[in-house]
């Protein structure tokens, strides 16, 4: 695959955050994320020991943040400037294994996946210049034609010799996959791995994932866009060894034989009118290494409810953690909500499959809470994040590829303005939560 070098020299920003770890901070005045593009944040395991995220700014431009865990000082380097002003351009992170940092993202709609290197020895301070990964190819693009790069998610499996998985919204507006041998310097051409059939065009699913980095990728999707599918329900397949496999470790096909259709897959929830549409939030592994997920269900566009969803072995225990509101955006007056299934939003613990953090909405104002249940969803006990606040706390995410010794930080956005993911002014808040 044809690769070009853009070679893009941001400035960086040391600041200093304070050394009180367990109040609320700012990592950020200026910045937005969106759901689909992860791991927004990691644990990196150089001798700095640090926290690695990233974000958009109101004008669009790609920043990355290094937040030093042992002094609270937070290096901030733009990356990327006035790229792609929209929320949907989040930067991801993956930790290789010789501790090297790459960083990835697209443009909303973009040609290419983006990389910088963050060296882990420690000689450049920076991530460096850009990677330009060309996506399309002409076998893939005449079989899907539609041409639309959204979205990263990079993972590396040690147990298939450091092999870099890179995954997103590439051609055909399906879930695409791509893999390196390099660490990350050249790709596979991409290839689409999920589709309806026949083709199409219009149709999108909703992906996230999640790896321990050994063997295994989960992966979550839906049918599309709720906006567009009345129906929208959950599904999960995993990769393994070459292959994908349902939950219940029924092989759905081999690599070389992708794509595969939603219904060859497992079904978490089967979505009626009645009961709504759903959007996946989050999904990771309990103790066995079986898949645990947060979605929301729509019955109502004013009605997010929550759910947890774990897998026993044999069915899916799924039960209701809250009501969390309606949509979060700030719906000009007179105006239809263009994003009614914007959900405050939801994410694991970075270490505990039974801890959520959620945001939900509190006397109008959407707030961050620790839940924690003890009996897989039956019953959760809250603990308020944020509360009494000015502005909409949303969007929380966790850090992977935590280790021992590692803090428990949970990130998210506080919004001064969130009218639409190409109109905001957002803050990056986070605490640490032991």
């Amino acid at each position: 695959m044809k690769r070009s070098i853009l070679f893009l020299f941001g400035l960086s920003l040391v600041l200093n955050i304070g050394a009180q770890s367990h109040t609320i901070k700012t990592l950020t005045e200026d910045g937005a994320w969106c759901w689909f593009s992860a791991p927004g944040a990691i644990y990196t395991h150089d001798s700095d020991h640090q926290l690695v995220t990233g974000w958009v700014t109101a004008d669009g431009s790609i920043e990355s943040a290094r937040l030093n865990l042992n002094d609270h000082t937070c290096t901030i380097q733009n990356v990327s400037p006035q790229l792609d002003k929209d929320d949907h351009a989040n930067p991801s992170f993956l930790e290789l294994k010789n501790k090297d940092v790459l960083m990835f993202y697209t443009k909303h709609f973009d040609q290419y996946v983006r990389i910088n290197t963050l060296n882990a020895s420690g000689e450049v301070q920076n991530f460096g210049p850009t990677n330009k990964i060309t996506i399309f190819n002409q076998k893939q693009f005449d079989l899907y034609p539609r041409k639309g790069v959204t979205y990263a998610n990079p993972i590396q499996l040690s147990k298939e010799k450091g092999r870099v998985f890179c995954f997103g919204r590439w051609t055909g507006f399906k879930p695409n996959m791509m893999w390196s041998d390099d660490n990350g310097q050249s790709f596979s051409d991409a290839k689409v791995y999920i589709t309806n059939k026949p083709f199409n065009d219009d149709n999108r699913p909703y992906v996230r994932y999640y790896s321990d980095g050994q063997s295994k990728i989960h992966i979550v999707f839906t049918d599309g866009h709720p906006r567009k599918e009345v129906t929208n329900s959950l599904y999960y397949a995993c990769y393994e060894k070459g292959a994908f496999w349902k939950a219940d470790g029924t092989k759905i096909c081999d690599l070389d034989q992708i794509p595969f259709e939603p219904k060859d897959v497992t079904t978490i929830y089967k979505a009626s009118k009645d009961s709504g549409r759903a959007w996946i939030h989050d999904v990771t592994a309990d103790k066995k290494g079986r898949p645990v997920v947060v979605y929301g269900r729509y019955p109502k566009e004013t009605e997010h409810l929550y759910h947890y969803a774990s897998f026993n072995g044999k069915t899916w225990d799924d039960h209701l953690i809250c009501n969390s509101g309606k949509w979060f955006p700030q719906t000009p007056e007179d105006q239809r909500e263009k994003e009614p299934h914007y959900s405050g939003g939801q994410s694991f613990h970075s270490h505990k499959s039974n801890v959520v953090y959620l945001s939900r909405e509190v006397d109008g104002v959407f707030e961050i809470e620790r839940h924690e249940t003890n009996d897989r969803g039956k019953t959760w006990i809250v603990t308020a994040i944020t509360k009494n606040s000015k502005y909409d706390n949303v969007r929380p995410i966790t850090p992977r590829n935590r280790k021992k010794g590692d803090a428990n930080v949970v990130l998210w956005m506080e919004n001064q303005k969130y009218v639409y993911y190409t109109d905001y002014q957002c803050t990056i808040k986070y605490k640490i939560d032991e």
